[in-house]
């Protein structure tokens, strides 16, 4: 039987290693965010948020479990905070969360699911370091509500419904050249003047949504 120390430092062994590794592939192969992470670096970063996750936390379950309001509450919250990094259907295809460093997931994978509710509802109130994911949440009982229902929402993106999606579109932030553009062919369908007679239509989204 190995004795805990000898456990211990063999586990710490792996660990400088690893980084070493990672660091070595970094460094030959530069920082740009266009990469996709080594299967090492990528292993690495998913222990290391198992472990900043505290255990009390990883244990926590969803007060809002199968709660149907709580899914669309979640899915109207996803749609204004969320969607710009990783859709309206939570897959990552967007032009910011395919140019992010580590992409953003695909909340369909196992990488996502497979994560308790209380890890999950973790990530989104406090973010996760050297990411582009930001801490949402403060330490109020209506912001943990809506993180809650997030997860709930989160948990219900496999089966999302075309109806829902159409749904989140109208939910979605309008940036202010969208909103102009929008009220330019408003006037102009209502025979007045715009800065842009006739208007130019708007350019397809290249992320999708």
């Amino acid at each position: 039987m190995w004795k805990p120390k000898w456990v211990l430092l063999v586990l710490f062994i792996g660990i400088v290693v690893g980084t070493t590794l990672v660091f070595r592939g970094m460094i030959r192969h530069g920082f740009s965010a266009r990469d996709h992470p080594s299967a090492a670096e990528a292993f690495l970063a998913h222990r290391m948020r198992h472990w900043a996750v505290p255990a009390r936390a990883r244990e926590m379950k969803n007060p809002f479990a199968d709660s149907a309001e709580a899914v669309a509450a979640g899915r109207m919250h996803f749609a204004d905070h969320c969607a710009t990094c990783h859709g309206n259907d939570g897959r990552g295809k967007t032009e910011i969360g395919q140019n992010l460093y580590p992409k953003a997931p695909d909340m369909w994978g196992k990488e996502t699911q497979g994560l308790s509710d209380g890890e999950i509802f973790y990530i989104i109130k406090n973010g996760v370091r050297m990411t582009g994911m930001p801490a949402w949440g403060e330490d109020t009982p209506e912001d943990d509500v809506a993180s809650w229902q997030l997860v709930s929402f989160i948990r219900h993106v496999p089966w999302i419904t075309p109806k829902e999606l159409d749904e989140m579109k109208t939910m979605n932030p309008v940036n202010p050249m969208e909103m102009k553009e929008e009220k330019d062919i408003d006037t102009f369908l209502e025979g007045g003047d715009s800065e842009s007679s006739p208007p130019q239509q708007k350019p397809a989204a290249r992320h999708g949504h």
